[in-house]
């Protein structure tokens, strides 16, 4: 999937089934948040600077490249 260099927002994520099954399998409880609604306009690169705050690189590394699959 081409992320657009980390420009392509949630919601572009969210409404891509193929996108939308890897952040349901790696992020479920994200995905459930009360707020993840009003973030469909955050990019990609900004919900990483946010995410790293609390997840490891790691697991945000992996979850970028398995999108890029997709």
């Amino acid at each position: 999937m081409d992320l657009k260099q980390g420009n392509i927002t949630l919601g572009e994520l969210l409404d891509d089934p193929r996108s939308h099954a890897v952040l349901q399998r790696r992020f479920p409880s994200a995905l459930r948040h009360p707020l993840a609604g009003a973030a469909r306009t955050v990019t990609l690169e900004q919900l990483l600077a946010v995410a790293s705050a609390w997840l490891p690189r790691r697991k945000l590394d992996e979850a970028l490249e398995e999108l890029r699959r997709v």
